[in-house]
């Protein structure tokens, strides 16, 4: 029944629907903010324009503003290019992360996560997942190489995840130490 339904994904017709309901709903700049949230590699204006359904110029004047906010990236040059910035959007999950979250529970997760670290360094006998000779991984039947693969991509997971959950742990202290969002202030 593929195709026939605008709530089956697989629909053509769905998809469109749901495109116009987002253009209708969403200003140009929302549109914007939505799509470049999603570029990682640096994209000319008017590719992001195609992808926001918007006129080149409205890209390229949502684009200045996001990134005279931080948060985009901006390369000049003919065109000059976007991506996300990385940063704010890890900054904007750390203040997530200590704004749901108590001090100790950001710290018992980063415990947790620190512990599954140091078993990943004891199983694969390195300091970090970026020490793992490629050599080792390769070596085996498939599934085994497929489990340490996981693992290995796991532990990056893990090692990402104890980055951002560190800066929280700080972030959440800092509100509790100022009797709460030290960001309202400002």
């Amino acid at each position: 029944m593929s195709g026939d339904s605008p709530w089956d994904p697989a629909s053509s017709d769905g998809r469109e629907e749901t495109r116009q309901q987002w253009t209708r709903k969403r200003t140009t700049f929302q549109r914007v903010y939505d799509v470049i949230t999603g570029v990682t590699e640096y994209t000319g204006a008017s590719a992001i324009a195609d992808r926001a359904d918007c006129s080149t110029d409205g890209a390229r004047d949502a684009l200045t503003q996001l990134a005279e906010m931080g948060i985009v990236d901006h390369r000049e040059g003919r065109p000059a290019e976007y991506r996300r910035n990385e940063s704010y959007f890890q900054w904007k999950r750390v203040e997530r992360l200590a704004d749901e979250h108590t001090h100790a529970e950001l710290r018992e997760r980063l415990d947790q996560l620190l512990e599954e670290d140091a078993d990943f360094q004891q199983s694969f006998g390195v300091p970090s997942p970026d020490s793992v000779e490629v050599a080792r991984i390769e070596d085996g039947e498939h599934a085994a190489i497929h489990d340490r693969l996981k693992s290995l991509s796991r532990w990056r997971t893990v090692r990402h995840d104890i980055e951002l959950l560190q800066r929280a742990v700080s972030r959440a202290a800092d509100q509790q130490r100022d009797g709460g969002d030290l960001g309202a202030s400002a």
